[in-house]
């Protein structure tokens, strides 16, 4: 059976020149970066070339970028760094509701230690008003945590608004860009990010590597110990052949952002278009302009989201009811409920996302077979 994915919110395949380039650090240059032998010292330097590719590409300094295990780690490391190291300037944290849950149970968790979080709630297409961020400031506000696009709608945030917001108040500004970078022009200066989460596997780039941009005026803690690496922040024997491999993901897809963009919004506006024409009674979530152009998130009503992804799955098509990380769990979506959608329709969403490898027939397959489940399902 032909697989055909859609669930590149989820996760990518490596690319072939970003593998390539992962390789020799597995078997012949293997040395431990902090060793003082050659083969060691050689890829201590590896790493900093990556660190410089990634932050001309950023838009940042060198010295601000620090290798993680992926995004949950980041946002992690800012969030919980940042609110300890500050806790003497302020204990108030604002984020989202529609936050990925790397981000709400790290604020949960500092709930637990004194910390007061205002979650904000989106309007209805899952847009966060830069208003209501302004008017959630108070004089013991020390961080600021909203989301660039979100993994289930693919909504994209005012961020630069925010950002203006965050540095007119004098509140560090952190955005989790997992689902951003690879999709979106990145650019931290211009957005006056001044704390950033990357995963390199949403890029097509390996799983367990990722980046935390932390500016380097930003007071934060240590919340992993350990050894000396990335300057005493990160402690841990630097994974060198993920750091290799996602400053190359993050170069091409950098340098193929525009026509990787128009690829896939060709095949979602035509997805979306034909599932308009086929089958009644649906719902497109998110707003259809300010979202990542590969994004398609539907409710059929009268369905069960779940049953429709093992449906689909039986024909060897890949999709998503919801966020991958909540798979398995009936609850409905987080973020369909956060933008006041009701229960039976948040639980009949299909999440489609595209990628570089899809086509038009392999979307006309998708189509016939959503219209089938779907047809079957609603007799059900």
């Amino acid at each position: 059976m032909k697989i055909r994915y859609f669930d590149h919110a989820a996760t990518t395949s490596v690319d072939d020149e970003v593998l390539n380039s992962m390789i020799p650090y597995f078997s012949e240059n293997y040395g431990n970066p902090s060793s003082l032998y050659s083969i060691g010292k050689e890829n201590k330097e590896v790493i900093n070339l990556a660190r410089m590719k990634i932050a001309t590409i950023l838009n940042c300094k060198v010295n601000e970028i620090y290798f993680t295990s992926g995004g949950t780690e980041s946002d992690n490391m800012i969030i919980k760094g940042i609110a300890f190291a500050n806790k003497r300037y302020g204990n108030h944290i604002i984020t989202s509701k529609i936050e990925h849950h790397a981000v709400l149970n790290t604020c949960e968790f500092l709930e637990r230690f004194g910390f007061r979080v205002t979650y904000l709630t989106p309007n209805s297409k899952g847009i966060i008003n830069p208003a209501d961020v302004e008017r959630a400031i108070t004089r013991n506000t020390i961080l600021i945590s909203i989301m660039y696009a979100n993994n289930e709608i693919g909504t994209i945030q005012p961020v630069e608004k925010i950002g203006e917001i965050a540095k007119r108040y004098g509140v560090y500004f952190h955005t989790d860009s997992v689902q951003a970078v690879g999709n979106e022009k990145i650019d931290i200066k211009k957005s006056n990010i001044e704390a950033l989460s990357i995963s390199g596997h949403k890029f097509y780039g390996p799983k367990g590597i990722g980046i935390a941009y932390i500016n380097e005026k930003i007071n934060f803690m240590t919340i992993q110990d350990g050894g000396h690496q990335e300057r005493d922040k990160r402690g841990g024997t630097e994974n060198v052949p993920g750091i290799v491999g996602i400053s190359k993901a993050l170069e091409i897809a950098n340098a193929n952002l525009v026509s990787y963009n128009r690829h896939l919004k060709e095949l979602r506006n035509y997805y979306i278009s034909e599932i308009q024409k086929r089958i009644p009674n649906i719902k497109i979530n998110g707003d259809m302009n300010s979202r990542l152009s590969g994004n398609a998130n539907i409710s059929f009503s009268g369905i069960d989201g779940n049953k429709l992804v093992e449906m689909l799955a039986e024909k060897g098509i890949c999709t998503s009811s919801g966020s991958a990380c909540s798979a398995g769990f009936v609850n409905s979506s987080h973020v369909l409920l956060a933008i006041g959608m009701p229960n039976f329709l948040a639980k009949s969403a299909l999440r489609v996302t595209f990628g570089k490898e899809n086509t038009i027939d392999d979307t006309k397959f998708l189509l016939d077979s959503i219209e089938e489940s779907v047809k079957i399902l609603r007799k059900i």
